[in-house]
């Protein structure tokens, strides 16, 4: 999956989705890292943030990630400035909304046991 980025805060990607979110940075392939962006594995899934010369935040649209434990992730992000917003329950799922340092939405989604 791709989001969008504005250009020269690859390091504002890292410290949220590696950092923060512990996701895990991929080397981009040579012939595509002159555009800047930064990729991450996410599971099996791998999420792409390109750079968008005209950028604009994906209020809506967003992704949905799977944790393994959302409460240290709550804290985390409240802790480094970022908004957490509780929304209603589905089916299975804990959930919480948080917007990257961009402003995108990104959903966290805890399995119930």
């Amino acid at each position: 999956m791709q989001l969008a980025m504005p250009a020269a805060h690859e390091d504002a990607a890292r410290r949220f989705y590696g950092d923060i979110l512990g996701l895990k940075e991929l080397p981009k392939p040579a012939d595509l890292a002159t555009r800047g962006g930064v990729w991450f594995s996410c599971g099996a899934v791998q999420l792409h943030l390109g750079v968008e010369k005209e950028f604009r935040p994906a209020l809506k649209a967003h992704p949905g990630l799977v944790v393994d434990r959302l409460a240290p992730l709550v804290a985390a992000l409240t802790e480094a400035g970022h908004n957490v917003k509780h929304d209603v329950p589905i089916a299975g799922f804990t959930r919480i909304f948080t917007d990257d340092p961009f402003g995108n939405r990104i959903e966290l989604l805890e399995p119930n046991r």
